[in-house]
């Protein structure tokens, strides 16, 4: 025991005297998980070996603290510079959970959280008028029209002209505004929650105009064609509605999105000539169309649908293989700004893949952007193996979930695998926040490249990487309350696989930290 504490207390003297310490390549320092210790102080003093221990009492000038910190993790240097990482002692880290929990944290932040709460107030103020006008007795055509109406909300809510400017708007926010205003404007990634609430309500609408239709039918040839249309109409949106869910979205992905497009066209098309046919049962099919807010709500629908697909177009792919398991494609058919994304496909008629990306200005100057592309499903599988050449693309680079950080001073970022890939669109924000991160994959260096964690150290000079391969799964709500306390930050933002997200996020809130995580309907 003596031995072992006096060649940690070595290392740490070394370290203190060198601001940089080469490592090679297959020295990976990592931190064995709190659990694993026992409560005596001989186990504690062991949980480390003295081969893979290293520790830096480098001082941080944001540094809130006087202790030194220790090592969490640290990736090595592969023939460059020095790649380390710092941080705290998981053990340690306990002492900076003193928060106390937020009451009623646990409904606030899964039953009532902000998507359901927008989806509640969509669809709760449409049931309201719904049961209303049915009582007092609503003509089909009132039904109709309310119907259109939530359609038109539902669908605009996607457009990415529509989503850019809400975007622009919520995110330009200044960081002189209240803390609690910030904090609002941050959530607009969940308006998804308007267009599932809304998207449902058009249904429940429409659900009325054909009973009540149906009720009052009247026999001939127009209006059996009428019918007919109303009830295949009613059954495309209920298949919508019903491949949407989370669970089965999660589970056929590319079911969903085909059968989400191709129904929406196929209502678009049929509610065309459904309204041509009830316009010819009112004597002047051009009074009727004129004076019906459905049809003008038709044709701002029809035009949304097709500007999108007004700018496909087959653009060539550099693909940078850099493991079995990632790969990073380059594009330089546009140029993309902080927190933009773009979405992607092999044939413009199968599934799209949506991927945030960053700048290729500081080490691959030749093209203008990237996306990190990682394992996760038969798509990504496919582009590892057998990289693109050319893809599809559609529409503009859409802002997305990371944009609204901007109005924060200081973040800590929380990743996972290639959720790093979107983290990296901070590195060419001319008014980004400071921020710290932490990244927690397998065998990083090996998986991503060196030229990646060279851009993770753009965004964190000294960023807590954790590789699993060594030290397992880590609990890394400890670390970034450690990290959010000693540098003073005001939100944190975390990019990772749903659940982890929704743990993380979940335990950040209910202490009352600022914390955002994309969810399924972001």
């Amino acid at each position: 025991m003596a031995e072992v504490q006096a060649k940690q207390a070595h290392t740490r003297t070394e370290s203190s005297t060198s601001s940089e310490t080469a490592y090679s390549t297959s020295e990976i320092q990592t931190v064995k998980q709190a659990h694993t210790r026992t409560d005596s102080s001989t186990s504690s003093d062991m949980a480390y070996s003295t081969d893979t221990y290293a520790a830096d009492e480098k001082k941080h000038s944001y540094s809130a603290s006087t202790t030194s910190q220790t090592s969490v993790s640290s990736i090595t240097k592969a023939n460059r510079e020095s790649y380390q990482s710092t941080s705290s002692d998981l053990e340690a880290n306990a002492e900076f959970d003193d928060y106390s929990q937020k009451r009623f944290g646990f409904v606030r932040y899964t039953a009532l959280n902000v998507y359901r709460r927008l989806f509640s107030l969509a669809f709760i103020g449409n049931a309201i008028a719904f049961v209303y006008l049915m009582v007092k007795g609503a003509a089909p055509l009132d039904l109709v029209n309310a119907s259109a109406i939530n359609l038109a909300v539902c669908g605009l809510c996607r457009h990415p002209l529509v989503v850019n400017s809400l975007f622009l708007t919520f995110g330009s926010v200044p960081r002189s505004a209240p803390m609690r205003l910030r904090r609002l404007a941050c959530k607009i990634f969940h308006l998804g929650g308007v267009h599932s609430g809304t998207g449902v309500a058009s249904c429940v609408w429409y659900i009325g105009f054909a009973g009540t239709y149906t009720y009052h039918f009247q026999p001939s040839p127009a209006s059996i064609a009428v019918l007919v249309l109303i009830w295949f109409v009613l059954a495309l949106l209920l298949a919508i509605i019903a491949v949407a869910h989370p669970a089965f979205r999660a589970k056929r992905h590319d079911y969903f999105e085909l059968t989400h497009r191709f129904s929406n066209w196929a209502i678009l098309a049929l509610f065309w000539v459904l309204i041509f046919l009830l316009g010819t049962q009112d004597g002047s099919l051009s009074t009727f169309l004129i004076n019906l807010p459905a049809f003008w709500i038709l044709i701002l629908l029809t035009l949304a649908t097709i500007h999108p697909w007004l700018l496909l177009r087959r653009v060539p792919v550099k693909a940078e293989p850099l493991s079995p398991h990632a790969v990073r494609l380059h594009f330089s058919h546009a140029t993309v700004r902080f927190g933009q994304g773009i979405s992607v496909a092999r044939h413009p008629l199968a599934d799209w893949h949506s991927f945030a990306s960053f700048t290729d200005q500081f080490d691959a100057p030749d093209t203008n952007f990237s996306c990190l592309v990682s394992k996760a499903g038969d798509w990504t599988r496919q582009a590892i193996a057998a990289p693109p050449t050319h893809l599809w693309k559609r529409g503009v680079p859409t802002y997305g979930f990371g944009y609204v950080f901007r109005m924060f001073e200081r973040i800590i970022v929380v990743t996972t695998g290639s959720g790093i890939g979107p983290c990296l669109s901070f590195i060419e924000d001319a008014k980004r926040p400071e921020m710290r991160v932490v990244w927690q994959t397998k065998s990083p260096l090996k998986t991503y490249g060196q030229r990646t964690l060279d851009l993770v150290k753009r965004m964190d000079e000294e960023p807590v990487v954790i590789d699993t391969s060594v030290s397992g799964r880590v609990d890394m709500l400890p670390i970034v309350l450690r990290l959010y306390k000693e540098f003073g930050a005001d939100a944190v933002c975390v990019i990772s696989n749903p659940q982890m997200t929704r743990s993380l996020v979940y335990g950040l809130e209910t202490r009352g930290i600022a914390a955002y995580g994309p969810i399924f309907d972001s």
